[in-house]
C-alpha cells in the first residue's frame, strides 16, 4: 500500500470532533524538502475526471488495429514508378559503372573473353579430293 492511501484511510477513521490541522502541518514536513514537494505537485497536471473509470475512453478494435500493422505491398505502384520512366543507359557508361563497383580481387573481376576462332575453309577443293582417290587408290 502507498502512504497516500494509508493516509486516506487514517483520516476517515479520525473522530469527528476532531478539527483537522492546517496542510503544511498536516504531514509533518517542514524545511526545503517539503517546498520541493509543494512544487512537484503544483506541476502535475490534473485532469477533470478521474481516470479509473471508463466513462469517455474510446475502445480500440481488434480488427482495427491489425489492420493497421498489416504490412502493405507496394509492388504495384513500385512496378509503374519503375516503368514509368523508360531511359535506357549508354552501353559505355553502363560498363564504366559496373566496373567501379567490382571488387579489385580476382574473384570478382569477370572471365575474359576468348574470341571464337572461325573455322578455316579448305584449300582443296571436290576436284583435288577426286584427283587424289584415283592417283592413290586407282579409282578410274
Amino acid at each position: 500500500m502507498s502512504a497516500a492511501l494509508l493516509r486516506r484511510g487514517l483520516e476517515l477513521l479520525e473522530p469527528p470532533g476532531r478539527a483537522k490541522a492546517p496542510p503544511g502541518l498536516q504531514r509533518g514536513r517542514a524545511g526545503p524538502r517539503a517546498a520541493g514537494a509543494a512544487r512537484r505537485k503544483k506541476r502535475v497536471p490534473e485532469s477533470g475526471r478521474n481516470k479509473a473509470t471508463v466513462k469517455g475512453r474510446v475502445v480500440k478494435s481488434a480488427i482495427e488495429e491489425y489492420r493497421k500493422k498489416k504490412p502493405v505491398n507496394h509492388l504495384r505502384e513500385n512496378l509503374q514508378y519503375m516503368l514509368k520512366g523508360r531511359l535506357v543507359a549508354d552501353k559505355a557508361v553502363a560498363e564504366q559503372v559496373l566496373a567501379q563497383n567490382r571488387g579489385r580481387k580476382s574473384k570478382d573481376q569477370p572471365p575474359e573473353k576468348t574470341e571464337k576462332k572461325k573455322p578455316e575453309g579448305t584449300v582443296f577443293t571436290e576436284e583435288d579430293f577426286r584427283k587424289f582417290e584415283r592417283e592413290y587408290f586407282g579409282v578410274p
